[in-house]
């Protein structure tokens, strides 16, 4: 079977791409600022409501712990992932060719 070599991804040249790149990249970095207070609030919340249903304040706190934890997990995933590759953090497919360069099949 023929070998046919993947067409060459198509590289960004300045101008607009650079700019909504630049405003991208921002946007995750603001995502991750406010993930982990939202998460510890909306624990909070849910804590509470939960404290009210049962007549007791321990849930509050317990709420504000699991949330922060929880929004902590993800900013860490979050951080990391745009860390090891931070021209596109999310999209992963790009990235992931896969197999030897030899094609699809494997006779």
């Amino acid at each position: 079977m023929a070998f046919h070599p993947p067409i060459p991804e198509r590289k960004e040249s300045g101008g607009r791409s650079s700019i909504m790149s630049a405003i991208i990249q921002a946007e995750k970095l603001g995502q991750i600022a406010l993930i982990l207070p939202c998460a510890a609030f909306i624990g909070w919340l849910a804590g509470a409501w939960i404290g009210s249903k049962m007549h007791q304040v321990w849930p509050g706190a317990l709420g504000v712990v699991f949330g922060g934890a929880a929004g902590l997990y993800y900013v860490i995933r979050m951080a990391m992932d745009a860390v090891n590759n931070p021209a596109n953090a999310d999209d992963k497919s790009a990235n992931d060719k896969g197999g030897d360069g030899k094609g699809s099949g494997s006779r």
